[in-house]
């Protein structure tokens, strides 16, 4: 199975967009995370929705708008609160994490390839599949 990030900006008019995609693939919707983060002294937080694989390729989409959009706990925000209309409006629940900042990575990969592995060892991604 291949499970990839798709960036879609830092939350501001790009956070439409991924309204729009949980919106029109609602049957895909896996589950809607919100990453809290400390970034340069700023509480902030990354919107995702994780959809289920494709049935041919196995491909798992996590669209994601990253780092751009205030921590809702600290600073609530109309961002958030759309995000919120969306989980609303798909009957899922917003599964919240505390991660470490993309900025302490060395490439933005790496840093993706960390929260695949937080999110798969939390079982809200499925495992990676062996072929052997």
């Amino acid at each position: 199975m291949i499970q990839r990030f798709i960036e879609l900006g830092q939350g501001y008019s790009d956070l439409y967009e991924l309204l729009e995609i949980g919106k029109n693939n609602r049957h895909r919707v896996a589950r809607l995370l919100a990453l809290h983060t400390t970034l340069n002294d700023k509480q902030v937080t990354s919107l995702v929705v994780v959809m289920h694989p494709t049935t041919e390729g196995e491909f798992q989409a996590l669209y994601i708008c990253r780092e751009g959009i205030p921590n809702p706990q600290t600073t609530p925000n109309k961002r958030y609160e759309l995000f919120e209309g969306l989980a609303k409006e798909l009957d899922k629940s917003i599964i919240e994490l505390e991660i470490k900042p993309s900025t302490l990575f060395a490439e933005l990969d790496l840093y993706y390839q960390h929260l695949i592995g937080i999110l798969r060892m939390n079982k809200y991604l499925p495992p990676m599949k062996t072929g052997f």
